[in-house]
C-alpha cells in the first residue's frame, strides 16, 4: 500500500474522475466519448457492464497477480462512477453514508435496513 496525499489519493482520484464522468455525461449525444457512448445505450447497459467488471475483479482476485487486481479494481470503480454519476449520485453521497454506517457492526447496520 503507498501513503497518498489529499492531493494524490483516493479521495482526489474519485474527484477528478467523477468531474470527467458528469462532464462526458453532460456532452451532446455527438461526443465520441466511451462515457456517452454508454450512457446513450441506457442505465441497464452501464449496469451490465458494471456486473461484469465485478466478475473480472473477482477473477482477478482469485489469480493472485496484484496488477491485474490493481487494474480490474480500477475498471470496476470506474464504471460504478458511471452509474452513479448517470443517477445523479456522487461520491460524497457514498463517503456521507459510509461515514453515517462508521462504528455500527454490520450485522446490526443490515438489520436495520430490514426494518
Amino acid at each position: 500500500m503507498t501513503d497518498q496525499t489529499d492531493e494524490t489519493g483516493i479521495g482526489a482520484a474519485l474527484a477528478r474522475l467523477e468531474g470527467v464522468v458528469r462532464d462526458r455525461l453532460a456532452a451532446s449525444a455527438a461526443d465520441a466519448s466511451y462515457v456517452a457512448s454508454l450512457a446513450a445505450r441506457g442505465r441497464g447497459k452501464i449496469a451490465q457492464k458494471l456486473g461484469e467488471e465485478a466478475v473480472e475483479t473477482v477473477i482477478a482476485a482469485m489469480s493472485e497477480d496484484d496488477a491485474a487486481l490493481t487494474g480490474e479494481a480500477a475498471d470496476l470503480i470506474f464504471h460504478l462512477t458511471v452509474l452513479l454519476s448517470e443517477r445523479g449520485i456522487g461520491w460524497r453521497d457514498v463517503a456521507a453514508e459510509i461515514d453515517r454506517r462508521h462504528g455500527t457492526s454490520g450485522h446490526a447496520e443490515k438489520a436495520a435496513r430490514k426494518a
